[in-house]
């Protein structure tokens, strides 16, 4: 998947596919899970999907809360693989309930 910049426009567009919230070149999430364990074994989920895209969010866990960011640092902002992880982490949430 290209590493290539994304326009204003085609970052607007991107985000009406996806439950995260933009802050400058990154977007984020946080996910409530509901004990402590169900919180590790997403973030665990989650790097599997990082893995497989080769593509890495940064990940902090508070108790049961997960919170989510990521930009494309060498592209300088927010790429096409930002919203491909998002949305799979989207998927994976939905699926987990």
């Amino acid at each position: 998947m290209p590493r290539t910049r994304l326009s204003e426009q085609e970052i607007d567009r991107a985000m009406a596919g996806v439950a995260w919230t933009r802050r400058g070149d990154h977007i984020e999430r946080t996910v409530v899970r509901p004990d402590f364990r169900a919180a590790v074994a997403l973030v665990n989920q989650v790097a599997d999907l990082a893995e497989e895209l080769d593509h890495h969010p940064d990940m902090t866990i508070s108790w049961t809360r997960v919170a989510l960011s990521v930009t494309t640092h060498d592209a300088g902002g927010l790429t096409a693989l930002d919203f491909e992880l998002a949305r799979r982490v989207d998927a994976l949430v939905e699926a987990v309930g």
